[in-house]
């Protein structure tokens, strides 16, 4: 049963339950009809008296039923069309008068949800009463309303505050073994796409010597373990001659942990995502001297665009280590007479070598 409009204006509802429709023609019908209350139930009548309005027959207007300014209320004019009101409920009597017959409204005009949505939206939530439902009528459950309504106060759904991922510990902070599991699961740059495993390094971990590599090849990306094949031949028989042997006292390492598509060069934010990992093995190990082997890795080291010509002969350092600079493996393969200029390079690093050592005279410290 509709709600009477007495109640609901004194709660003041009257326009939440009437529909923008409903109130704007009665609006526009007030100069030619009033307000009967029949049975304590909102109807919609013709003025008895002509041009006498609502507020003159005792029933007040609310401010938002001002009835156009331009609308005639002389009797010879026509009578605008009662579109709110429904055909009577009753017959009339014969000495009812056409213009007297109440028009009963048997239900509340069909809601318009987006205005009814929006004027309700405009109340704070804890205005908003609890047997209003989410259209602004109040058919609703109490209780669902009451759910509804205390979700809109907390602010949404708790499930849009889920907790986020634990930071990662700093790579300074990672001992060898969270080191290489830091690698193995690194995805910091596109290579991570195509490599079928990373390289991590190999060999002593309390080594005096590191090596270090451009980036791994073919066979390295299948084996994990940098300086395979042919190339890492040459380089053993080099060791030999210089009285090193892998694994014993040499640590074997690269710039890059994973292998660039057909071997190109890496991109500066590959580099840059892989130079932490080379700069904490180079932290935990500690070595007395460093052999940088081919051109892209001792760019990359030493942080210029020189030549590996201009910069073989010469010691440099990296993170207060010595650095030598000498041709890759790869490349001696191809080009034989270079073994020899190699050669000068390595024993220019076993100088070096010594050299650290006799001005050391303590033990090399624990790494950090």
């Amino acid at each position: 049963m509709p709600w009477p409009k007495a109640i609901l204006e004194e709660f003041g509802l009257w326009p939440v339950w009437m529909s923008n429709d409903a109130v704007a023609n009665a609006a526009t019908a007030t100069a030619a009809s009033s307000i009967a209350d029949e049975g304590d139930v909102a109807t919609l009548t013709a003025p008895s008296t002509p041009g006498v309005g609502m507020a003159e027959q005792g029933d007040e207007l609310p401010p938002w039923d001002v009835a156009p300014s331009g609308l005639s209320t002389s009797p010879s004019s026509p009578k605008p069309p009662l579109s709110a009101a429904r055909p009577a409920t009753r017959p009339s009597s014969p000495g009812d008068s056409p213009a007297a017959a109440p028009a009963r409204r048997e239900a509340p005009p069909a809601p318009v949800a987006r205005e009814s949505n929006r004027r309700t939206a405009d109340l704070p939530p804890d205005d908003v009463p609890m047997w209003l439902d989410s259209d602004g009528y109040g058919d609703g459950d109490a209780a669902a309303d009451a759910a509804l309504w205390s979700i809109v106060r907390e602010g949404g759904d708790a499930g849009d505050d889920a907790p986020s991922q634990p930071k990662l510990p700093g790579v300074e902070t990672l001992d060898w073994e969270a080191l290489a599991e830091r690698v193995s699961n690194c995805r910091l740059c596109g290579l991570c796409e195509k490599r079928t495993q990373t390289v991590f390094g190999v060999g002593d971990r309390e080594a005096d010597w590191l090596l270090v590599g451009e980036a791994p090849g073919q066979q390295e990306d299948l084996q994990g373990e940098p300086f395979v094949g042919q190339a890492g031949k040459l380089l053993d028989n080099m060791l030999r001659a210089s009285t090193l042997r892998r694994g014993e006292n040499v640590y074997i390492a690269n710039v890059l942990k994973c292998r660039p598509p057909n071997n190109r060069d890496p991109e500066p934010d590959e580099v840059a995502s892989c130079e932490p990992y080379l700069k904490r093995q180079v932290a935990l190990l500690k070595p007395r001297v460093i052999v940088v082997m081919g051109r892209f890795a001792a760019q990359s080291i030493l942080r210029t665009q020189a030549s590996i010509a201009s910069l073989r002969g010469r010691v440099h350092e990296y993170e207060g280590v010595p650095v030598i600079v000498t041709y890759h493996p790869a490349y001696l393969l191809r080009s034989l007479p270079d073994k020899a200029k190699a050669w000068t390079d390595w024993c220019l690093a076993r100088a070096t070598y010594e050299a650290v050592c006799e001005t050391t005279q303590d033990d090399k410290p624990t790494a950090n």
